[in-house]
């Protein structure tokens, strides 16, 4: 298939990914002393010891970093006080990650059209794109969406509305912010083991995205590592509302995450993915790299069975997970923006952006490296 024919026909004008960061806290620590923090602090005496280390050990994560030191979790009294830090902590991280995504194609927050967040482990009224924008001064006329409540799904589900939003503002630029604090969201008087699975599987951590429309002058370089969002695909699955999300109760929110989460991933991604493909003209072969979340070690081994890919489909995705955890919507952008640092895609070659989320649901993302300048 060649550019002429590309998804979406001859006169198709895709919207443009020019820049993707990520934004850490400053606290990072091994996943053994989070455990140890975990299983002193945390759980102490509710739980066996050897369980708590044996779930952190096969979240196969090495590193974490936290909105809090270690020692200080322990203070927080309330859901109030953990929503506080929340909010202080996402807008510094937030900001961060904007401003540095903007800075590194030449742009300032004054030239954001559109502004889309994300977040799901923390509520703020305002938004905290709104915060955000007071903070490093985007214009007072910023067309404003916050997503919540779209869990891990919501960075590719954000890659795909800042594609459908431009297509209305083909000169536009357009802004994905992606702010997740799991660590403030763990119960201490909850043993079951979807939060013992959590406690060692989501770290802390923010992303942006800037994107810009057909017309935009940057949309004309000519740079692999600028990608085409070329076409998207949601999808929610039967029966399954109760696979992933949080319950809302006095002590804030409490995990939801069942063990059947595999198997939904190989009972319908494979299928979605052929089908959405199929829609644009491509097959499987077509695709030369993924942008995976990285949901845990037996979701991304369920994905690759999905999928037909080996280990080496998904490295950047199980090393991204490895050195700073699942940082819910926050982390699939994390794995893009190391994806086109580390390894650049081909030019013209096709990618595929994908994330599983609460509802239970999907969110497929079609992106194609720009072929060189003749």
């Amino acid at each position: 298939m060649t550019a002429t024919t590309a998804p979406g026909g001859p006169h198709f004008r895709p919207s443009r990914i020019v820049s993707v960061r990520g934004a850490l806290p400053e606290h990072c620590y091994r996943q053994e002393d989070i455990t140890e923090s975990f299983a002193t602090t945390m759980v102490e005496g509710s739980v066996n010891r050897a369980v708590v280390e044996r779930f952190h050990r096969n979240a196969c994560v090495d590193t974490r970093h936290t909105a809090l030191p270690l020692e200080e979790y322990s203070r927080l009294e309330d859901f109030g006080q953990s929503n506080d830090v929340f909010i202080s902590a996402g807008v510094e991280l937030g900001s961060r990650a904007v401003v540095d995504a903007l800075k590194a194609v030449g742009l300032t927050p004054a030239d954001v059209d559109v502004v889309v967040s994300c977040t799901v482990t923390g509520l703020a009224v305002p938004s905290l794109e709104a915060r955000v924008a007071q903070e490093i001064g985007l214009r007072p006329d910023v067309v404003r969406l916050p997503l919540v409540g779209l869990g891990c799904v919501a960075g590719a589900a954000g890659v795909a509305r800042l594609h459908d939003l431009l297509r209305g503002r083909p000169d536009g630029v357009a802004v994905l912010m992606s702010v997740e604090l799991c660590s403030l969201t763990l119960q201490r008087d909850d043993v079951s083991v979807a939060n013992l699975v959590a406690s060692g599987l989501f770290g802390d951590g923010a992303a942006a995205v800037v994107a810009v429309g057909p017309d935009h002058p940057l949309a004309q370089v000519a740079d692999p590592t600028h990608p085409e969002v070329l076409a998207s695909r949601s999808r929610m699955y039967p029966d399954s509302e109760r696979t992933m999300g949080w319950d809302v109760g006095a002590g804030g929110l409490k995990i939801v995450l069942d063990s059947s989460v595999p198997e939904v991933v190989r009972q319908y991604i494979g299928d979605d993915v052929e089908h959405f493909l199929a829609d644009h003209g491509l097959g499987a072969n077509d695709l030369e790299w993924y942008v995976a979340h990285p949901g845990g070690p037996k979701v991304l081994e369920a994905l690759q069975d999905a999928l037909g890919v080996d280990r080496h489909a998904l490295e950047m995705t199980w090393d991204s997970l490895r050195r700073i955890g699942n940082l819910s919507s926050s982390s699939v952008l994390h794995v893009m923006a190391d994806t086109l640092a580390d390894r650049p895609p081909r030019p013209g070659s096709y990618g595929l952006m994908l994330a599983m989320g609460p509802g239970f649901c999907s969110e497929l993302v079609l992106l194609r490296a720009p072929e060189a300048a003749a």
